[in-house]
């Protein structure tokens, strides 16, 4: 027992030395959004408060041929974790990136117009906004590939590049693996960026594979998403236009009760287009105006049949933005109006405003 003892204490005292000899640091970084929300709908007046704390804890390293890493993690309001990420830079040979909500390489791609607070689709319900669930189910878990940025006729590229053998959105624990899906299988995505002076071109796809009998009810064939967006700058003046695509690849009609119908699960092609335009008043000033036009086009309800009649439904969405910034706080607002939420042509107009105080640290 002696000797064991010695040997686990030599051993631990080695893996010490080992870990010590590397440069790493650890900052943590928060922040809060106290909210007050109100908005009009056709079921009733509502208004609330709302509050939304962050803590980010980001370890930063560097190995000894010169490459660097970085590990991160988002907490929650209960302190759960957010999203989470591990990538190693290696030079001028790019960056790899394995996360959890990380956002992925479609983050980087949609909703991509200039807008002083919160993107377009944040007075909609979670997935009723086609433009803002490009990507989604391919950052859990997924190995993220980024370039450097290349120099070409005076202008730079980069590209991303994403593979994620399990493309459901299913998230896991630390050290866990997502869940096997039946019917969502491998997912594959590319992406570019181009800047030349003050104009930037993204495009981005991907397509995620289909398990299953492929029956076309449920299952359907393989989904593919893309998006593209121009944006352009001249002093303190930002404009920008996307144009998004997703075919979820299901032939399935939409609901019975005709009731507005859902992405991923109604068959059909979803596309949004959205314009832009930002201003910064002063250094601490900024506005913005956007709108969004949200098409859904499929089958309508009712059996899956050929004497289904085909729809197409316009959720359209106008955005009114304002942020001031006085150092560490920043105060933020918007008023959007959606007509047709939900892709439900029968819908009342929704109204929300929402003003928000926000801290960092």
């Amino acid at each position: 027992m002696i000797n064991f003892k010695k040997v686990g204490a030599t051993a631990l005292a080695g893996s010490l030395v080992a870990v010590s000899a590397y440069a790493g640091e650890m900052a943590v970084t928060g922040s809060a959004n106290l909210t007050y929300k109100t908005g009009k709908n056709s079921v009733a007046d509502q208004s609330s408060f709302g509050n939304d704390s962050d803590v980010g804890f980001t370890g930063t390293g560097e190995l000894d041929n010169g490459w660097t890493f970085v590990m991160q993690a988002t907490s929650t309001d209960d302190l759960g974790l957010s999203s989470s990420y591990t990538s190693v830079t290696m030079g001028s040979l790019g960056t790899f990136t394995i996360g959890q909500s990380s956002g992925g390489a479609g983050g980087k791609y949609d909703e991509e117009v200039p807008q002083a607070y919160e993107q377009a689709s944040d007075a909609l319900a979670t997935g009723s906004s086609s433009s803002n669930k490009i990507g989604d189910q391919m950052d859990n878990g997924g190995l993220h590939y980024a370039s450097p940025s290349f120099e070409i006729q005076g202008g730079t590229i980069s590209f991303d590049a994403e593979f994620n053998p399990q493309a459901s959105n299913d998230g896991s624990g630390d050290g866990g693996q997502a869940t096997y899906s039946a019917t969502t299988g491998a997912g594959t995505s590319l992406g570019t960026t181009i800047k030349y002076d003050e104009v930037t071109f993204g495009i981005y796809g991907n397509q995620i594979d289909a398990r299953g009998t492929n029956a076309g009810t449920t299952d359907g064939a393989d989904s593919f998403e893309g998006v593209a967006f121009l944006k352009y700058s001249a002093g303190p003046l930002a404009m920008g236009v996307s144009t998004s695509y997703i075919d979820s690849g299901k032939s399935t009609a939409g609901s019975a009760s005709e009731a507005g119908y859902s992405l991923r699960t109604a068959g059909g092609i979803f596309t949004n287009d959205q314009i832009s335009v930002a201003y910064n008043v002063s250094d601490d000033l900024s506005v913005s105006v956007t709108t969004s036009k949200d098409n859904y086009s499929g089958r309508g309800a009712g059996v899956l049949t050929a004497t289904v009649d085909d729809v197409s439904v316009d959720t359209k969405t106008r955005s009114i933005q304002a942020a001031y910034s006085m150092g560490a706080m920043s105060v933020k607002a918007y008023n959007m109006t959606v007509k047709n939420p939900g892709y439900d042509s029968d819908a009342a107009e929704l109204s929300v405003t929402e003003i928000a105080l926000g801290l960092a640290f």
